[in-house]
C-alpha cells in the first residue's frame, strides 16, 4: 500500500492557486483511474483505490498548508506505514512552470507544507515536484503562491496534470523514468513530419529522478533533525 498526498489549503478560495497544485493532481488521478468517492478521514479528504497491483491511498490534508504533516502523521499511523510508503505532490517555485522532478528526500525549502511533514513524519518520503515558477523575489512569494493560475497557465497545467495520470502507476511501482516518460509524452509530444520516421517513444528525452546528492552525515541530520 502507497499514500499519494496533495499538498493545498481546502475551500473554494484557494481551489485553483498555484500552491494548491497538488491536490489537483491527486484530483486527476482519482477521477481518471476510478478511485472510490472522496470521504473525510484523519483531517482531511480521502479515496482508495488501485493503480496497477498496488492499492492507493489518496489524501487531501484540511489541515491548511503549515499543518500538513498531522494529517499525513494519522494516516500512516492508522495504515501502519513508514515514510518510504509516502509519496507528496506539491508545487515547487525553483522549477519552470510545467516541469516535473522526483525527489527522494532531502530538505524542505522553505515549503511550509514540506516542513510540517518533516516535522511529523521525517524526510524520507518522495515528493513530486511540480514547478510552478518563481515571481523573481522572495517577498513576493506569498503572494504568487496564494493566487491563481493565469489564464495563459491553464495549457500546460492541464498537459502536466495529464501527464501525472498517466504515469500514476509507474510512479506507484517506483519506477520513476517511466513516470517522468509518461509526463513528458504529454508535455513535450514528438513532433509528426510527413518526410521524417516517427519519433519512437525511447527516444524522447527523459527528465531522470533527482540523485540524493546528501552526505551520509546530512542524511542523518535530515532524519534525526
Amino acid at each position: 500500500m502507497l499514500l499519494f498526498v496533495g499538498l493545498g489549503n481546502p475551500g473554494a478560495k484557494y481551489a485553483q492557486n498555484r500552491h494548491n497544485v497538488g491536490f489537483m493532481a491527486v484530483d486527476r488521478i482519482a477521477d481518471d483511474h476510478g478511485f472510490a468517492p472522496w470521504r473525510a478521514k484523519f483531517q482531511g479528504q480521502l479515496s482508495e483505490g488501485r493503480l496497477g497491483s498496488e492499492k492507493i491511498v489518496l489524501l487531501k490534508p484540511e489541515t491548511y498548508m503549515n499543518l500538513s504533516g498531522q494529517s499525513v502523521g494519522e494516516a500512516m499511523r492508522f495504515f501502519k506505514l513508514e515514510p518510504e510508503h509516502v509519496i507528496v505532490f506539491q508545487d515547487e517555485l525553483d522549477l519552470a512552470p510545467g516541469k516535473v522532478r522526483v525527489k527522494q528526500g532531502g530538505g524542505h525549502a522553505g515549503h511550509n507544507g514540506l516542513r510540517s511533514l518533516h516535522q511529523h513524519i521525517g524526510p524520507e518520503y518522495r515528493r513530486v515536484r511540480i514547478g510552478i515558477g518563481h515571481p523573481g523575489h522572495k517577498d513576493l512569494v506569498s503572494r504568487y503562491v496564494l493566487h491563481d493560475f493565469a489564464k495563459a497557465d491553464e495549457a500546460w497545467l492541464d498537459d502536466v496534470l495529464r501527464g501525472i495520470s498517466d504515469g500514476a502507476a509507474h510512479l506507484a511501482e517506483g519506477d520513476s523514468g517511466k513516470f517522468l516518460n509518461a509526463v513528458a509524452l504529454r508535455t513535450q509530444p514528438p513532433r509528426s513530419s510527413t518526410t521524417a520516421k516517427p519519433t519512437p517513444e525511447k527516444k524522447l528525452e527523459q527528465p531522470q529522478e533527482e540523485p540524493d546528492t546528501r552526505s551520509a552525515l546530512q542524511r542523518l541530520m535530515d532524519k534525526f533533525g
